[in-house]
């Protein structure tokens, strides 16, 4: 009979109660160490786990296999993946929980990083690679961050999580070839992605990818449509509306002000944009989000 894996929050503790709550960071050891070192199988449905091994060693256990821990590593765990870790007492580093629907790719998304955060993966790191080195650099100073409240913390934070799993994504595909794209198209989507994410506050019209890319507008369409279900005027406009929901949530800016951040010159046409992808008004949902959050 297959045992029970229960399912976290956060290590059992109701987030919900910071209304500010997407990412968490603390050291392993503090953790681990209430638990002898162990912590058994579990998951998490919401969250998305870093965890960065400095020092010491342990195993890393996905499922039903279990990996050996050689520091210094990045281990990635997406939502709802059943794992566990068992730690050396000298165990050096720390775990940052993130909200999956902060990630500026999802995970299992039709794009070659959102594929590679839907799978867990231990990294190692070569400190002699300065990739590797600025991922280490990068996830110290989230953790120096997460600790004072300076000012734009949270757009900090999510910039050193962005950068820190996209170069750790990179190293592990150096590492393991057969994991690039396997075709023409999930090269050109990988493009568009990038593209999108570079330049989606500028409202580039779907033209100016396919030109990028080196594709006709038509083509790109075919593509797009043939990998997501979506043309790509609708892959920008949704990456717009994330981006507008994390800002409403997240941040205290006024919908005009988060209206200007996204491109949207007239407050009036940003609110209607809005309510033609959601069906409700920005403050509506930031309304109703918020109480979500705080019931959580």
């Amino acid at each position: 009979m297959s045992r029970h894996v229960p399912t976290y929050e956060l290590y059992g503790e109701n987030t919900g109660r910071e209304p500010d709550f997407w990412l968490h960071c603390e050291t392993i050891r503090s953790r681990s160490s209430l638990h002898q070192w162990e912590i058994r199988l579990h998951r998490h449905e919401s969250f998305f786990q870093i965890l960065y091994i400095e020092a010491g060693s342990g195993d890393a256990i996905f499922g039903e296999k279990s990996h050996a821990i050689h520091p210094p590593a990045i281990i990635t765990v997406p939502p709802g993946l059943n794992h566990g870790f068992r730690f050396s007492r000298d165990i050096d580093g720390f775990v940052i929980t993130i909200m999956k629907s902060h990630l500026s790719h999802r995970p299992g998304e039709r794009s070659h990083l959102g594929e590679w955060l839907a799978t867990p993966h231990l990294t190692p790191l070569d400190a002699d690679n300065a990739e590797a080195a600025h991922v280490m650099q990068t996830l110290r100073r989230l953790g120096d961050e997460f600790e004072n409240r300076r000012s734009g913390r949270n757009e900090v934070l999510a910039a050193y999580v962005s950068l820190a799993l996209r170069l750790t994504a990179r190293i592990s595909r150096e590492g393991n070839a057969q994991e690039l794209p396997s075709n023409e198209n999930a090269q050109r989507m990988e493009m568009l992605n990038e593209l999108i994410q570079q330049h989606f506050r500028s409202h580039k019209p779907a033209s100016f990818y396919a030109r990028e890319i080196g594709v006709s507008p038509t083509h790109l369409t075919r593509i797009v449509r043939s990998m997501t279900g979506n043309t790509p005027h609708e892959m920008i406009a949704g990456k717009l509306i994330e981006e507008a929901k994390r800002q409403l949530v997240f941040t205290l800016a006024s919908v005009q002000e988060i209206g200007f951040r996204l491109g949207f010159a007239d407050p009036a046409y940003f609110s209607r944009f809005f309510l033609k992808y959601t069906g409700e008004t920005p403050r509506v949902w930031r309304m109703k989000e918020k109480v979500r959050l705080e019931d959580a």
